[in-house]
């Protein structure tokens, strides 16, 4: 007798594929035996690996083109966020479309298959929505209080997932994912966040700048740590769908420290004395979380799925500065 057909693979579609985080979970999925779908508005790169990757271009706040981007998908990993991240959300009417109309309409195109389960859907929140941190650290079970425009529609978009998965017509689980930092995964993908600034302002030999006194911590973890965050949530869905997890390193680590940390790296790399690190006046425009400190206990998800940060600050630090400085250098 012949051996029963093979299963086919799962089919795991990745939105906003080009992004910081979203290139970093691509080239973690296309080493393993997938169908891997990429999708992103700009161009993206097929990430070498095993899995049989196909590249889709498409703007994903239109309706029917979305449709098309999922069609088909076991998974559904939504990263996309709208271009110029929360500051965009206070000002852009056209935010709010994407940071929470895709995920409306995601939810109501989205079709199990026949007989099969409902599609899994994994959504990246942030851990800022809960607003003002009540205490520390955060462990995902305190009352959400958004106080940005930014976190409002991260958190709406959540709910939208939420009330689906009660629903039937997906399997939801939202990552809250903490401060995010690290070198790139792809070309045209940029890190926006607060080592990679003050690291390019290091390499130009700046000084580095806080509006405080620096005691005021984040919970840091690196890029490829988060992508690791991600496939293990993919690995162990069924104890995490209908919920939101807390992702984080549970350090707490000082911004004057970082930052600090930051300007003796990037005197190691360049030779130069490391810039001076100094305490400023806050614009007007700083919203009252950057004066708070945030560290996340995220044990409940890694009871969950085994998943534990591994790449050490400052590893990750080092490992930022010196692709910055190879990205500045090949642009000269």
């Amino acid at each position: 007798m012949g051996s029963a057909p093979a299963a086919p693979r799962p089919l795991i579609t990745v939105l906003g594929a080009s992004g910081f985080v979203g290139s970093a979970v691509v080239r973690a999925l296309a080493r393993r035996p997938v169908r891997l779908r990429a999708v992103a508005r700009g161009r993206t790169a097929p990430a070498p690996g095993p899995a049989g990757t196909t590249v889709v271009t498409a703007d994903l706040t239109d309706r029917a083109a979305l449709a098309e981007a999922v069609a088909g998908s076991d998974v559904v990993v939504h990263l996309l966020l709208a271009d110029g991240g929360w500051r965009a959300a206070e000002s852009e009417p056209a935010a709010e479309r994407v940071n929470v109309g895709v995920m409306r309409d995601l939810v109501e195109v989205m079709r199990p298959g026949p007989g099969g389960p409902p599609p899994l859907v994994v959504y990246a929140g942030a851990a800022s929505q809960v607003g003002v941190p009540p205490r520390e650290p955060l462990d995902g079970s305190e009352p959400d209080h958004p106080g940005t425009a930014y976190d409002r529609q991260k958190l709406t978009a959540e709910q939208i997932l939420k009330e689906a998965t009660a629903q039937g017509l997906v399997r939801g689980i939202s990552l809250r994912l903490p401060t995010v930092f690290g070198e790139v995964a792809a070309p045209g993908a940029t890190d926006r966040g607060v080592v990679s600034a003050m690291a390019r302002r290091a390499l130009a030999d700046q000084t580095l700048t806080m509006w405080h006194d620096g005691t005021v911590r984040r919970d840091l973890v690196h890029v490829d740590d988060i992508a690791a965050a991600f496939t293990a949530a993919l690995d162990h869905p069924d104890p995490l769908v209908g919920g939101h997890w807390l992702i984080g390193a549970g350090r707490g680590d000082a911004l004057g420290d970082v930052f600090r940390l930051v300007a003796r790296a990037t005197a190691d790399h360049t030779g130069r004395l490391p810039v001076p690190v100094v305490s400023v006046e806050p614009p007007a425009h700083a919203p009252a979380t950057d004066f708070r400190s945030v560290t996340i206990d995220s044990s409940p998800f890694r009871a969950a799925t085994g998943w534990h940060p591994r790449i050490p600050l400052p590893e990750g630090v080092r490992r930022t500065v010196a692709a910055l400085a190879r990205q500045q250098d090949g642009a000269r």
